[in-house]
């Protein structure tokens, strides 16, 4: 039985769609339906019930549902020993959002070396959707997102709380209508909602951007204003290439880690969660 089509048929099963789920796994529309088939083929049984919002699993589908979480998490686990370096006891893998890399990745890396130089560490940069699905596969140990979702088997854990501040190359008053020059992040569903109630009278930006980095490189080069953690413009705002906009309100974008309930190494997870923890208590924001 081929390992694709096991986890195609889990992320179906997690999206409810086949064609969010070919979007999630990069593969057509036509790809997914073919292994589908193919397992219901091998299975002889229907695993979705089709309707017009979505799929749903069949009473074999859920029945198949806890033995492909087991084939796929397996399989990543027989890869990851067969393929360990000599010298090194184990694998450990995190996964976190790009923003938050030079914050707390990049100093969790230099502590677990420390704190275990016998454990090989894989690191992935991705958004919330992919760390969650590589999560239950077995992919990773613990992903650090903006935006997790409730998962069986999963502990989502309150890490940190970014502050995130109006900024301009200029010196302005906050304005709730149209700016000319402002660039929308999107920090998520959150931001979005509270933004909306903050600017209630604001229209569409004619910039909008889903990277940070990327819009604050933007308003640094090109001139303008937006939202970004306190943490990446402080230096700026210091050496007077930005400044708060006087009376703008502030939002909180609140980041989780996201790990198993039953790891395969209860120890090597908790020492792991313990450096995230210690590092993140240390890098507050005023």
């Amino acid at each position: 039985m081929n390992i694709d089509h096991i986890r195609t048929f889990l992320e179906i099963a997690a999206t409810g769609n086949f064609n969010r789920a070919a979007d999630h796994l990069n593969v057509t529309q036509s790809t997914v339906s073919a292994r589908i088939k193919s397992l219901e083929e091998r299975l002889d049984r229907s695993l979705f019930l089709r309707g017009r919002t979505g799929v749903t699993l069949s009473a074999a589908g859920h029945q198949f549902h806890r033995y492909a979480l087991t084939a796929v998490r397996a399989w990543e686990q027989a890869r990851q020993e067969i393929a360990l370096p000599a010298g090194f006891r184990a694998y450990f893998g995190l996964g976190a959002q790009v923003s938050l890399w030079e914050r707390l990745v990049v100093r969790w890396i230099a502590w677990m070396r420390d704190q275990a130089p016998d454990v090989a560490l894989r690191l992935e940069a991705d958004y919330s959707p992919s760390q969650m699905r590589n999560l239950a596969d077995g992919l990773l140990d613990i992903g650090v997102m903006y935006s997790p979702r409730n998962s069986p088997g999963l502990i989502i854990e309150k890490l940190l709380e970014e502050k995130l501040v109006l900024v301009s190359t200029d010196q302005r008053k906050v304005s709730h209508g149209w700016v000319d020059d402002y660039v929308f992040v999107d920090w998520g569903d959150e931001f979005r909602a509270e933004h909306a109630k903050a600017f209630p009278e604001m229209q569409a930006t004619s910039v909008s951007v889903g990277l940070g980095s990327l819009g604050l490189q933007y308003v640094l080069e090109r001139g303008g204003s937006g939202y970004f953690p306190l943490r990446s413009v402080w230096t700026h705002l210091a050496e007077g290439r930005l400044f708060r906009v006087e009376e703008a309100p502030g939002f909180r974008r609140p980041a989780y880690m996201v790990f198993p309930a039953e790891p395969n190494d209860p120890e090597l997870l908790e020492l792991a969660l313990t450096g995230l923890r210690q590092i993140a208590s240390q890098d507050g924001e005023d």
